[in-house]
């Protein structure tokens, strides 16, 4: 089975980014594959570089990294959340004359165009958060 996940609360405000990426290891450890993570609304903070969570507390940063790394997973990134919200890649900190960028490695900028193709393309799209 194919799934899609949308991720739409923050890494550590609410325990829904955390059963979501314990739902995506579990899926992989079944055997389905997981086709994209999305992540939407407040969501989009798991995709900052510069967040530094104390060194003995889970750092969800890396987990999603090393996931999507390990399983060639894509983490898309609603850019008009991300850009409201402070969140920018290199390019996009160019265009809106910013001094600096904090999308993490292996995440990258979309629409929402990409969450409904990843729906069209999943057998199930699972949501966790609001």
């Amino acid at each position: 089975m194919i799934f899609s996940i949308n991720v739409q609360s923050p890494p550590y405000s609410t325990q829904a980014s955390y059963t979501a990426y314990r739902f995506c290891k579990a899926v992989l450890a079944q055997g389905h594959q997981v086709h994209r993570i999305f992540f939407y609304q407040d969501g989009i903070y798991c995709a900052t570089r510069l967040a530094a969570p104390p060194q003995d507390e889970l750092n969800l940063y890396d987990k999603w990294q090393n996931l999507a790394k390990e399983n060639e997973i894509e983490l898309v990134v609603c850019i008009a959340a991300a850009l409201r919200r402070g969140i920018l890649n290199l390019e996009e900190s160019i265009r809106y004359q910013k001094d600096a960028h904090n999308l993490a490695e292996g995440f990258t900028l979309g629409g929402l165009g990409q969450l409904i193709e990843a729906a069209v393309n999943s057998d199930r799209m699972v949501t966790f958060g609001n």
